[in-house]
């Protein structure tokens, strides 16, 4: 027989609910929404949270343990790898975010990496200017298709 859980939860069930609703990264999402069953008595052993989340026993586990030792904060603060800096600087980023929001500014992105060496002094690869804009800004460049004659 599986052992319940002695989890001393702060928050209510109320709390977690509304907390719940507000989240929108799954991973916090499904963290917050261990502790909700937990604290409605919706489940009482581990194996069962376990089965309900699709998530292995160890993994809710360690969920727990954090938020035993650090909180609710603690809990739902994610782990982000560093990964490699930009090279565009800061600088020549905020001057491209503005030339960006200018209708028809760059037709295509080595247009963009050409104005960045001459307007900034900034060489960069042409897939650090796609990456920069595609997905720090979010943008697209909207450039015009030609349409053919109709005969």
């Amino acid at each position: 027989m599986a052992k319940t859980l002695n989890l001393d939860i702060q928050e209510s069930a109320e709390e977690l609910k509304a907390l719940l609703k507000q989240q929108t990264n799954a991973q916090r999402k499904e963290r917050v929404h261990a502790l909700y069953l937990l604290k409605s008595n919706q489940v009482t052993t581990l194996e069962e949270l376990s089965k309900l989340l699709v998530r292995d026993t160890s993994t809710i586990y360690r969920w727990f343990q954090k938020y035993k030792q650090e909180g609710l904060d603690g809990l739902l603060k994610l782990y982000e790898p560093a990964g490699r800096p930009i090279t565009i600087p800061q600088e020549a980023l905020d001057k491209l975010r503005l030339k960006l929001q200018e209708p028809e500014a760059f037709k295509n992105y080595g247009e963009i990496q050409i104005w960045l060496k001459e307007e900034c002094g900034v060489e960069v690869d042409y897939h650090v200017v796609y990456r920069a804009v595609r997905y720090k800004f979010k943008a697209k460049l909207k450039s015009s298709k030609s349409s053919r004659k109709k005969k």
